[in-house]
């Protein structure tokens, strides 16, 4: 008994080795594959439409909408790491946007969502710490956003710098301001229901439907052209300063008196 006792534990474990090996095997296809990431950002754009169809706007929210910003357009739309997720779904229908999207594996997906939202995704990273030490994706990134500022396209793109000081932002968003003439649009989207991931470095916020959302512009930054560097630094905090006040009042308007 006691042999077939061991015999059965042994078989046992052997399965799930062999699983977990198989799992192993078809896993990194399954990764790669154009098929399985286009339906995960279909899956991921159904969830962010759910949230925007199910969180009504609460009084106070800029109406973007009714074209209140239309004399600053096209502009640059500065955003924070970690709360940008559902800037597709709330983004007028309409006004053409391109958006920059890190180059990353793990940012494929999103560049993958909001082309569904007839969003072009440019892939890239410009919030390097110092306008003269863009990597040569960053630069051409930032290029294919002027041209687009150029065409009469809004576009969008995360200010503060990956894995750096989360809510503080770089100088690549600065020196797009300044190469294109364009303004910069702090923005900012919160809902009630939402769930904060403490242990993310940018503390990634998961929003949920069935609560209030809230959208905020901030005050715009305008960068001249003959902007030297301890101007476009005061222009970097500028951004910072404008961007962390949209995403208090856009917090405070959906948590109430919480």
């Amino acid at each position: 008994m006691e042999h077939e006792a061991v015999k059965g534990a042994t078989g046992r474990a052997a399965g799930r080795g062999g699983t977990r090996t198989l799992w192993r095997r078809i896993r990194e296809p399954l990764a790669q594959s154009r098929f399985v990431k286009n339906f995960i950002a279909s899956l991921f754009a159904w969830f962010v439409r759910l949230i925007r169809i199910t969180s009504p706007l609460v009084k106070g929210s800029t109406q973007v909408a009714g074209g209140a910003y239309a004399y600053l357009e096209p502009g640059i739309i500065a955003l924070w790491h970690g709360q940008h997720l559902l800037t597709p779904a709330y983004y007028p229908k309409g006004r053409p946007l391109v958006a920059m999207v890190s180059r990353s594996a793990d940012a494929e997906l999103n560049a993958l969502m909001i082309e569904k939202f007839g969003i072009e995704a440019v892939r890239g990273s410009g919030g390097r710490d110092s306008s003269r030490h863009l990597d040569k994706g960053g630069a051409k990134a930032l290029i294919a956003l002027k041209k687009a500022l150029v065409a009469g396209k809004n576009v969008a793109m995360i200010a503060d710098i990956p894995h750096g000081t989360p809510r503080d932002a770089g100088l690549g968003i600065v020196l797009l301001a300044r190469l294109s003439g364009r303004p910069i649009l702090p923005s900012a989207i919160a809902t009630s229901r939402r769930k904060v991931l403490e242990k993310s470095w940018d503390k990634t916020t998961i929003n949920l439907p069935f609560g209030r959302s809230a959208v905020i512009v901030g005050t715009p930054v305008f960068v001249p052209a003959d902007a030297d560097d301890a101007e476009m630094e005061r222009k970097r905090q500028e951004v910072t300063a404008s961007l962390n006040a949209a995403t208090a009042e856009a917090y405070r308007l959906v948590d109430g008196d919480k």
